[in-house]
């Protein structure tokens, strides 16, 4: 073979795929998620004080979603019974439902209604955590496929936070004269509609795991690509996986630490920003949520090619080693922003760079903890491995989007130099394990 490495035969477990349209659905809801948790990024601040709110409250309401979504959680896996299509159904559901209470609340002229209609969108972002779970799920994603997979999903999540505030302040801009269907209610309408639509086709295209029988021990990455098994249960349920945490050696809990950590650290921080940059611009640069949403979609935009990029090229480096850059690119828009603040030379492109290097370094960052961690513990372990990440992302998300709401108030430099540290803690916790971060590549 002249020292070239032969290619996989195509039966080969660890490059495992299932089949192309159900793939493209899970990655489209993905990315219609995230749509939908940015579209009222750049108008919930506005929208809120038209309805007597605070910008404290508009941050609460970009982040409420997260809280209810884990409460939701736990009860969805008991009775998902390792399959899918049950907990799409109803995250579609919850999604059209949630969007029309966001804009019903204008015509009620009701703030809690707005806060009503992002709890009951919560139910549907638990759809986040089967995502991710079908991406790593041992049963039909190969062990060389999960890296691959979540670049494809940190792909669709920089999709919904450039085209979630880009659409989101366009409508805003547009207005409509109508007080049905207007600058604040016109994205609840719109993306209602989306779901709709979007909720009909995959019911047709999307086909499922085979309900199970009985529960079953197989390793996915021992039997062959064509004989798949009677799907054990998904769900953590130790009593018919008969998991125990006893079996978890300190490497791996040194490993489980970091990754959680680490995707709570991406999540946190993006999540401040994108509910930071309405409120600060509006103080700095005089920005309306048309041109904040434009703002924030421009770093998604810059992002879009160097996450192209590495969907190519990830897999073929070390997860550890796509982590480390990625943090490394975040904290230096960081420390940038902070030296900005403190010399008070906030201009719009110094602010733009900073907003393009966290929003690419804490993406890049994202795409490999599910991945690695799925990596490194047994198979039977993804579904906890699945909601220990979401869990760890609801925490960022709520966290950060509480705090960047609130960033004027505290001060702009507490609020950066907040973030710093939590990112100073998950480069400790990296450099500590690093040994222990080692995992096949793709």
């Amino acid at each position: 073979m002249h020292g070239q490495e032969a290619p996989a035969p195509l039966d080969d477990p660890e490059f495992r795929l299932p089949d192309w349209p159900s793939l493209c659905i899970m990655i489209m809801s993905n990315a219609m998620l995230q749509f939908s948790f940015f579209v009222t990024v750049s108008s919930a601040s506005a929208y809120a004080e038209y309805l007597g709110g605070s910008a404290l409250f508009s941050g609460l309401t970009i982040g409420i979603p997260t809280v209810f979504s884990g409460l939701f959680l736990i009860p969805m896996t008991k009775f998902d019974q390792g399959r899918y299509s049950l907990p799409l159904q109803i995250a579609y559901v919850s999604m059209i439902f949630g969007n029309i209470l966001h804009a019903a609340a204008y015509q009620a002229h009701d703030l809690y209604l707005i806060l009503i209609g992002r709890i009951a969108s919560g139910m549907g972002y638990t759809a986040f955590m089967y995502v991710k779970h079908y991406c790593s799920d041992p049963r039909i994603i190969g062990v060389r496929k999960r890296t691959t997979l979540a670049s494809w999903l940190v792909l669709g999540q920089a999709f919904g936070f450039s085209a979630g505030p880009f659409i989101g302040g366009l409508l805003y801009k547009v207005g409509f004269s109508n007080v049905v269907f207007n600058g604040y209610t016109s994205p609840g309408w719109t993306t209602a509609g989306f779901w709709l639509v979007f909720g009909l086709a995959s019911t047709y295209i999307f086909k499922d795991l085979p309900k199970p029988h009985r529960s079953s021990d197989f390793n996915a990455v021992e039997l062959a690509a064509g004989a798949l098994p009677t799907p054990p249960r998904a769900s953590p349920d130790p009593q018919t996986q008969n998991i125990s945490f006893r079996q978890i050696n300190t490497r791996q809990w040194g490993v489980i630490i970091s990754m959680c950590w680490l995707s709570m650290s991406c999540f946190f921080i993006l999540g401040s920003w994108e509910s930071n940059i309405p409120v600060f611009t509006a103080v700095a640069f005089n920005y309306n949520p048309y041109n904040a949403g434009n703002f924030i979609a421009l770093g998604g935009i810059a992002v879009l090619p160097f996450l192209l990029v590495s969907v190519r090229y990830a897999p073929r480096f070390q997860d550890r080693a796509t982590l480390a850059l990625g943090s490394a690119i975040g904290l230096t828009g960081l420390v940038l922003t902070l030296v900005l603040l403190a010399t008070d030379h906030v201009v719009f492109g110094s602010f733009y760079v900073c907003w393009f290097l966290v929003a690419l370094g804490f993406n890049l960052a994202s795409t490999c903890t599910l991945s690695l961690l799925s990596k490194q513990l047994p198979n039977e372990w993804n579904g906890y491995t699945s909601v220990a990440i979401q869990y760890s992302n609801y925490c960022g998300r709520v966290t950060g989007a509480i705090l960047g709401g609130a960033g004027v108030q505290i001060g702009m430099k507490n609020y950066i130099a907040i973030q710093i540290a939590v990112v100073g803690v998950g480069a400790m916790l990296h450099l500590s394990f690093w040994r222990q971060l080692k995992a096949k590549t793709g």
